[in-house]
């Protein structure tokens, strides 16, 4: 049986960009195509209308923002993924946009080969951020407004100590892998600890668990 096509929408509102992105879809046999769309509005009356399993989201967009859009999308849509596409490296809807729910964060000059494996990594239901960006986005999480030392406790009384060192690992950047190794734990495990403290926490992926980790001060900067 051919397994079935990765459904992608495309929202941008600049047509040479959606056409190269169209492009880089297209060129995929495990990609399907299904929509594109010049502004939040029209990216929600496709993924409204019809299956598509990742949005790729531009965040500046007129009548309706990648920002809005990608909230409206994840509270409704909860099994639609969004790959957020900005021009700058410290672009603050790029931020915004993980934390309307955001499963992804890439730079627009990614390599074609990168977006499609982001494309591939969220509808799996893990997370991208370009390595670029991820020390400057947990700065900017640790410096912004909404970062509250005090709320860790809450969190952590929601974890068990292996989960709460699961999510500091997490944090920190550590893959699976890495965190199987240095836990001393078999992957199995730590997929299911890393699916625990997602669901305790009412968390869609792991950039949302590293914005927690760290506007909660239960990870640090540095440290």
């Amino acid at each position: 049986m051919t397994p079935e096509k990765i459904r992608v929408a495309i929202v941008d509102d600049q047509e040479l960009m959606r056409s190269a992105l169209r492009m880089t879809v297209e060129s995929q046999p495990d990609l399907e195509l299904v929509g594109e769309a010049a502004d939040g509005h029209d990216a929600l009356t496709i993924v409204r209308g019809r299956r598509v399993d990742v949005v790729l989201m531009d965040l500046r967009m007129p009548r309706l923002d990648g920002i809005e859009a990608t909230g409206v999308i994840c509270a409704e849509l909860p099994a639609t993924r969004v790959v957020a596409l900005t021009t700058f490296d410290l672009d603050e809807l790029a931020f915004a946009a993980i934390r309307a729910g955001a499963s992804a964060f890439l730079l627009k000059d990614a390599r074609g080969e990168d977006i499609v494996e982001a494309i591939r990594i969220v509808h799996a239901g893990n997370s991208v951020v370009a390595p670029t960006t991820t020390r400057r986005l947990i700065e900017h999480v640790a410096t912004s407004p909404g970062f509250d030392p005090g709320r860790s406790e809450a969190v952590l009384d929601r974890l068990t100590p292996k989960e709460v060192e699961v999510l500091r690992h997490v944090a920190s950047g550590a893959t699976n892998a890495e965190i199987a190794a240095v836990m001393h734990l078999s992957g199995t495990t730590v997929k299911t600890h890393v699916g625990h403290v997602l669901a305790k926490l009412g968390l869609r992926d792991r950039v949302q668990a590293v914005v927690l980790a760290y506007e909660t001060g239960i990870v640090r900067p540095g440290t």
